[in-house]
């Protein structure tokens, strides 16, 4: 677990019970690995945290792919660049929406803006890089440069 707001102390004999079975106490933990687990703190409001979207980085010998979940964003709120070795993909998701009835209006909105970069270890193909959006999901391919794929070499383990 992460850093929690609750004070360590020494466990108390005298109830027969440590201050983890407290049930207040169990109230607190429960509460804190609720923010642990959906968010890592304050801030994050809608469906999806802006925050921090999901990526997933594979390599094989002829390329670099990453996928990166990003539910309610089209390709035009995304931007990937390649600097150097660097990839940096970043995005801005705005969300507005309105409701009038009879009685009442609701009005509400949403923003989130993310970064996040990768250093590549491999040299890649700039002009074969691709980039595609679907259903939410950016996928970006990497073809590795011919030089990229000679420097590497899978070195044999024996046994003994």
């Amino acid at each position: 677990m992460k850093n929690k707001l609750v004070p360590w102390k020494k466990r108390d004999e005298s109830l027969g019970f440590g201050r983890e079975d407290r049930p207040f106490d169990l109230l607190h933990r429960e509460i804190n690995d609720l923010f642990d687990a959906y968010g890592h703190g304050f801030g994050l409001r809608g469906r999806w945290p802006a925050a921090s979207p999901r990526f997933e980085v594979s390599e094989t010998d002829d390329e670099i792919r990453v996928n990166a979940e990003l539910p309610g964003m089209d390709e035009k709120d995304v931007e990937v660049t390649l600097d150097e070795n660097i990839l940096t993909i970043r995005g801005e998701r705005k969300e507005q929406r309105e409701e009038k009835k009879r009685n009442y209006q609701v009005s509400e909105m949403s923003y989130g803006s993310f970064q996040r970069s990768f250093p590549l270890e491999a040299a890649v193909d700039r002009e074969k890089a691709t980039a595609t959006f679907k259903h939410g999901v950016l996928t970006l391919t990497l073809p590795k440069t011919g030089q990229a794929k000679v420097e590497r070499k899978r070195i044999p383990i024996s046994n003994g």
